[in-house]
């Protein structure tokens, strides 16, 4: 006990304080509701001497070995018994036994707080084991935020403030690394709320002109579009965070190219993969590719695509694959008034029937065009054609159409998308098209 003797002004004044349950001239008895809001902001880090000021108390009048003393009996009663453990059981357990023998009214008395005391106990420790259950069997393979998540929501909910040493304690993390994760909770929640706006920003540009897309197309649309600067590690890890997927084509190890008939004939690789020449209508790509549609309907579309711009210069969709399809997309080309070919093109393809036909050959030779094929089997020789192809079918919603019309209206409409609207990595950032006039003025 202390040896401070409050006056008469200081009793009165301690008794205004409605953490205080009575006081008398050598002694404070304080609220059991103080003692736990004091327990929770000491283990939160606050020194007892504040925590004494912020309640109403003055520390010149109550001593600091007062304050000391009741801070470490405090803590040890918790620890041995959790909250039961700061309850005032004065009342009930009398300090010095007594001579006399008890009345049966006193014996009834005692024994009645007895028991509320006990079932108290038992309905704590009823909360607790299911408690317990729930939070050792959610925390399997949780990193530490989330158990620290997990504590908090359980406190909460539950009202068990005064045992978040104990779930530290049972869930194996420290009750600083806890009370670090409450106190940095704000920054946190402005960090959620900078990604959410980040997400919008990005979901725009994914979705773009009505076609999705990868980190590098949002960064480079971002850029152009929307005079926006943001790094493809920040776009990547939103879209890992929200689920943003970009579709990706899945390679068929067992695709071949068409093999060329007998009497069809097959000329040299005059490209040998030297796509970027950085001469806009000089190395000319084509091929043809499958479009199925409305179930059992299949379509064809024949493509020439600029090796040095990736500029779709000409295409074709039928719904035959005979050798129209491909003479179709050369006439296309030519007769092309926005594409102005160098005089030195050629054409170059797989080895598949279309391209070795002596009809096809005669028409090249009648358009002024060279011609060079891919080796056999060997779909890198055309690499950026097939690239091409892949894209369209993971942009293109081409399956879902009814009718071949309404499938030649998605692929018109993706071709001007294409050339004009999507940004490309490997062209500086610039569409087919900004490339082009790019390589003209250079």
């Amino acid at each position: 006990m202390s040896k401070i003797i409050f006056t008469k002004q200081e009793i009165e004044t301690l008794q205004n304080n409605t953490n205080v349950a009575r006081v008398s001239e050598r002694a404070i008895t304080y609220t059991d509701a103080f003692k736990h809001k004091f327990l929770d902001a000491y283990l939160a880090g606050k020194l007892p001497r504040h925590i004494f000021e912020e309640n109403g108390f003055d520390v010149e009048v109550i001593g600091m070995k007062r304050i000391e003393q009741s801070a470490y009996r405090w803590k040890k009663a918790y620890e041995k018994d959790g909250s039961i453990g700061l309850t005032d059981s004065r009342k009930s357990n009398a300090g010095r036994p007594l001579i006399r023998e008890l009345t049966s009214t006193e014996i009834i008395e005692r024994q009645e707080a007895r028991i509320k005391l006990l079932e108290g106990q038992v309905a704590l420790l009823k909360k607790l084991e299911v408690t317990e259950r729930r939070l050792l069997n959610a925390r399997e393979s949780l990193n530490p935020s989330r158990i620290y998540l997990l504590i908090y929501e359980t406190v909460e909910q539950n009202q068990l403030k005064r045992m978040t040493a104990y779930f530290c304690d049972l869930l194996d993390v420290s009750r600083s690394g806890y009370y670090s994760y409450l106190k940095a909770r704000s920054s946190r929640q402005a960090r959620e709320q900078r990604d959410v706006e980040a997400k919008e920003i990005i979901l725009k540009a994914f979705n773009r002109r009505g076609y999705k897309k990868g980190s590098r197309s949002i960064k480079m649309i971002l850029e152009n579009d929307f005079h926006l600067i943001f790094s493809r590690k920040k776009i990547q890890r939103i879209m890992k965070k929200y689920g943003i997927v970009c579709p990706h084509r899945k390679p068929n190890p067992y695709k071949k190219m068409a093999k060329a008939t007998k009497e069809h004939q097959v000329v040299s690789n005059q490209l040998n993969r030297e796509f970027k020449q950085g001469v806009p209508g000089k190395v000319l790509l084509t091929d043809i590719t499958y479009l199925p549609y409305n179930g059992n309907c299949m379509a064809y579309l024949s493509t020439v695509k600029d090796a040095s711009t990736n500029e779709i210069l000409a295409y074709h969709v039928s719904d035959r694959i005979t050798l129209d399809i491909a003479t179709q997309t050369i006439h296309k080309l030519v007769n092309n008034k926005k594409v102005t070919l160098h005089k030195d093109a050629f054409i170059h393809s797989d080895q598949g029937s279309h391209y070795t036909s002596p009809r096809y050959q005669k028409l090249l030779k009648q358009y002024g065009l060279g011609q060079s094929m891919s080796r056999r089997g060997n779909c890198w020789d055309n690499a950026p054609q097939e690239s091409f192809f892949g894209h369209l079918k993971d942009e293109v919603d081409y399956q879902s159409s009814k009718t071949l019309q309404e499938l030649k209206t998605k692929i018109n409409h993706y071709m001007v998308y294409y050339n004009n609207y999507r940004y490309q990595w490997n062209l500086k950032k610039m569409t087919p098209i900004q490339y082009r006039n790019h390589l003209q003025v250079a």
